[in-house]
This record gives C-alpha cells, sequence and structure tokens, in this order.
C-alpha cells in the first residue's frame, strides 16, 4: 500500500466520480483552529445547542504535576475552560445539515467515529449539530488516526508524505441495516473477495439470498467502479436495500490500515486461491448463531482494566478487584451492625 493509494481514498477524492451510486454528502474544509481543537488533550461536555456554546464549560486535562486542577463547581472561585467558539463553522455547518434533511453521518477524509458511537446518547452516529459531531470526533481513536497517521501502515516510509487538506464530510442520515453492508476486495481491477460487513451477527437473509447478493454486487462493479477508479487494488464497501438494488458506501486502501474482516491479508494479497478465482469472487459470511463474533469495536468502549478483567488477561488485576470487594463488603457490615 503507497502513500499515493490512501490520499486516492479521500472522500472527497472518489465522491464527484460515484456521486450518482451514493448517498448524497456535503464536505466542508476543516479550519486549521478545529484540527487543534480536535487534537487537543481538553475533554468536551457538549452542551445541547451549538448557538449557546459560550456559555458552556469543559473539563480540561491539566498535566499530572500541574497544581491547580480544573473541575465542575457553581463557586466562582473554581478555574473554568470555556469551550472555544467557531461562529463561521458552525454557521456553515447548520447550513449544510439543514440542507440534508437535519440528520447527517459525519466523517473525515477517511474515517468515520464508529469506534465512538457509545458515547452519543442514542448509541448512533446520527448528529443534528456542531456539538454532536465534536462529541463523537473527540472520542474517537479512528479519527484521531486521520488526523495524525494516515500513512502509517504505508510501505513507502522514505518518501514524504503528501500535504493533506482535512475536511469535514456530512452525510444524508440514511437507516442503513447492518445486514446489507459488504466490504469487497479488488486487486489489479478484479473483485476477488466479498465479506459481510458486520460479521459478527448472523443474518439468515444472507444465506437465503447468497447467490443473487454476490451477482448483484459483481453487475455493480463491473458496470460503475471497474476501471472507473484511480487505482487498480482499493477496497469499497456496499449496501444492498430490500429492493436489490447496490449503493456504494465507502472506498477504502488495499492493505492492513482497513480490516479485511472474514479474510486476512495474506490470503488477499498472496495471489493463492482466492485471487486466482476466475469465475466469481470468494464470498465469506456468518453463517449460523453458533460462529457469531463480538464486535472489534468493544474494546473503544471500556477501559482496558475492564477488559483484561472479563477476559481474565489479567490475574494481579482480579486479585485487585476482589481484594477490594471484600474491604467494601466488610465496610458494609461494619456500618449495618447495631452499634
Amino acid at each position: 500500500m503507497k502513500k499515493e493509494q490512501v490520499v486516492h481514498c479521500q472522500f472527497s477524492v472518489w465522491y464527484p466520480i460515484f456521486k450518482k451510486h451514493t448517498i448524497k454528502s456535503l464536505i466542508l474544509p476543516l479550519p486549521q483552529n478545529v484540527i487543534d481543537y480536535l487534537l487537543d488533550d481538553g475533554t468536551l461536555v457538549v452542551s445541547g445547542s451549538d448557538h449557546n456554546a459560550h456559555d458552556r464549560t469543559y473539563i480540561h486535562n491539566i498535566d499530572s504535576d500541574a497544581e491547580e486542577d480544573v473541575q465542575w463547581s457553581d463557586d466562582e472561585t473554581t478555574t473554568t475552560v470555556t469551550a472555544p467558539e467557531f461562529p463561521d463553522f458552525t454557521s456553515k455547518v447548520l447550513e449544510a445539515i439543514n440542507a440534508l434533511g437535519g440528520r447527517v453521518f459525519p466523517k473525515l477524509n477517511w474515517s468515520a467515529p464508529r469506534d465512538a458511537n457509545w458515547i452519543a446518547l442514542n448509541s448512533s452516529l446520527q448528529c443534528h449539530s456542531l456539538s454532536d459531531i465534536f462529541l463523537l470526533f473527540k472520542s474517537s481513536d479512528f479519527i484521531t488516526h486521520d488526523l495524525t497517521q494516515p500513512f502509517l501502515q504505508c510501505s513507502d516510509q522514505d518518501s514524504p508524505d503528501p500535504v493533506i487538506n482535512y475536511e469535514l464530510v456530512l452525510r444524508k442520515w440514511s437507516e442503513l441495516i447492518p445486514g446489507g453492508e459488504f466490504r469487497c476486495f479488488v486487486k489489479e481491477n478484479k473483485l476477488i473477495a466479498i465479506s459481510q460487513r458486520d460479521y459478527t451477527q448472523f443474518y439468515q437473509h444472507i444465506l437465503k439470498q447468497e447467490e443473487q447478493t454476490c451477482q448483484a454486487i459483481q453487475e455493480f462493479f463491473s458496470q460503475h467502479i471497474q476501471y472507473n477508479f484511480l487505482d487498480e487494488d482499493f477496497v469499497f464497501d456496499v449496501y444492498r436495500d430490500s429492493q436489490g438494488r447496490v449503493w456504494l458506501i465507502d472506498l477504502n486502501p488495499f492493505g492492513e490500515v482497513t480490516d479485511s474482516l472474514l479474510f486476512t491479508w495474506e490470503e488477499l494479497t498472496s495471489g493463492g486461491e482466492i485471487s486466482q478465482q476466475q469465475e466469481c469472487p470468494a464470498f465469506r459470511y456468518t453463517t449460523s448463531e453458533v460462529t457469531v463474533q463480538p464486535s472489534p469495536c468493544l474494546s473503544y468502549r471500556i477501559p482496558r482494566d475492564f477488559v483484561d478483567l472479563s477476559t481474565g488477561e489479567d490475574a494481579y488485576k482480579l486479585i485487585d478487584f476482589l481484594k477490594l470487594k471484600s474491604e467494601q463488603e466488610e465496610s458494609d457490615e461494619e456500618e449495618s451492625s447495631p452499634q
């Protein structure tokens, strides 16, 4: 995977090419002060209205060596940090959201904050305001990766990084059923593999419609995608709706920065059985409830200590946890005993 291939997979590069076959979207240049804010260590407490941002405060991350803490309080002597304002950008974002029907799916040049949906009140990436977007973006490792290390896994590390103009992408909100999403792998302009996107769940309709689904995606690829993209190796995501129509959702680099889902990158790149199939691409999906797997985004939702406890990966943490639990129970018993 080359840096040039990553650049070609930016939304603003491929969207004009395939605009007729994907969800309506608007692209806004991301001001440098907004980028700086997204990368700041401050922890945003988002207000309910973008119009009242100047009335809100947020907790700011203070160095452990610092003498002063910033915290919530009604005391006038407590130090508070005023939430930053971006009046011009806020106005443009609200105008774009309204133009797209009042509800949008946000992303940057490459990634959407899928790892941060747990922090939203409705556990959804649906946004109605810039505050909603900021809450997701500042909570997302995927967004941080876009802003800081977009070329991390490229093979041509010795070459200079291309200049990136960061953009906020707002996509018209559409209710997509996870069982209708598929990831497609293209090598040398040939569709070699298709994977169920949400492989953590079993969807009976995929099992029943395997042949129709594979054929529909192949036809969509040959009619609209093949030879039209800037690279011959790439990955694209599609959605097949209830009417059987296929829509383009996203394009990604052909490399390890992109999740290979039910395949391995060794399988996809080795030139073995998968890439040598002539008749049709390899199609993999979860075949039964027995093969259901946990979501790969779960590790982003809770502190690592809790993950270690639940999986038994750190015995010392478990021992400490049990000791703490025992001490709490003893303390509760002493408080409840008659004096």
